[in-house]
């Protein structure tokens, strides 16, 4: 009796740790199926004819959790709370946030190496599919040597911009002028690594920003009195706020000394340094392309506001 007792222990144990060993098993499947994906994505969305730029980022969080950020063709970068898998499929759900409607929008791919697949259910009830890419490092080997300076504003021409729509901006005595909510502006020449100086004045309340590579835009807003978030005066949208507060009253001129070499950049906002060498993640909202491994043009902000600018110029790298 005490024998058929110890055995029927000892199969209760075998059976516990055969099934204790399989969840395991099951855990570390899927943490190792995440772990594969795990790092930053350049997305582009095929919606209504149009490609529309975003940017994942999937990383753990404890022993089997996966979460990350999203940043879709407008607004800013938005926590993902879980990213599930199963083998090489994944899928996510985040709310919306400028998009229309209050429905969820609902991602689901698979991922191979360096590429990903899959549809995303957008808020209108319909299915888009998309396809993305691991995202560059961008890191620089070699100290950067500068070029000349350029001046991409002239005195009455804007012979080195494209109105990317219907044109409301105007030149006169070297002042680069929206009036009021437009087009955006692209510049016609491409830079990679650069330092930029800008100079720019707004009314009160009015809204602009500057996008470096035409990728990561860095804010111009009416700010003064503000805490420094980072969807403020000199952020990079979504992602890097400033240390603090610099902004001027509206109506004044202010400054803008922006470099980027590869991810890494530095922002000095009316003469103070408010972000020092810190890393862009990915793309914000607004972005041209998720190419980001090519040069890019510069792109300003004519949709949001009223916006005045002088004195932009570019040191590109050599």
């Amino acid at each position: 009796m005490k024998k058929m007792i110890q055995q029927k222990s000892l199969t209760s144990f075998l059976l516990f740790f055969f099934l204790l060993t399989g969840l395991l098993n099951a855990t570390a499947s899927v943490q190792a199926d995440g772990t594969a994906m795990q790092g930053r994505w350049d997305l582009t969305i095929e919606k209504d004819g149009k490609q529309l730029p975003s940017w994942l980022e999937v990383q753990h969080s404890g022993t089997h959790t996966f979460i990350g950020r999203f940043v879709y063709a407008f607004g800013s970068a938005r926590p993902v709370a879980e990213i599930k898998f199963t083998k090489n499929h994944f899928s996510f759900s985040i709310p919306p946030q400028w998009e229309p409607g209050n429905t969820n929008m609902e991602f689901e791919g698979e991922f191979e190496g360096d590429h990903l697949k899959g549809t995303m259910l957008y808020t209108d009830g319909k299915k888009y599919s998309f396809t993305g890419t691991k995202a560059p490092s961008l890191k620089r080997e070699k100290a950067i040597q500068w070029g000349s300076p350029i001046s991409l504003i002239g005195k009455s021409d804007m012979n080195e911009w494209i109105a990317m729509g219907a044109n409301q901006w105007t030149v006169a005595n070297g002042v680069l002028t929206s009036a009021k909510s437009g087009s955006n502006l692209m510049s016609k020449k491409t830079f990679e690594d650069f330092k930029l100086h800008l100079e720019f004045r707004y009314p009160k309340g009015s809204n602009s920003g500057v996008y470096l590579r035409g990728r990561y835009e860095v804010q111009i807003v009416d700010s003064k009195g503000m805490e420094p978030w980072n969807d403020e005066f000199s952020a990079v949208y979504g992602f890097l706020p400033a240390n603090e507060m610099v902004a001027k009253d509206a109506g004044e001129w202010q400054t803008y000394d922006i470099t980027l070499v590869g991810r890494m950049v530095t922002v000095v906002a009316n003469g103070k340094t408010v972000i020092s060498l810190a890393t862009i993640p990915g793309i914000t909202g607004g972005a041209i392309d998720s190419k980001e491994g090519e040069p890019g043009p510069l792109m300003i902000q004519g949709d949001h506001g009223p916006i005045e600018f002088r004195n932009i110029v570019i040191t590109p790298s050599k």
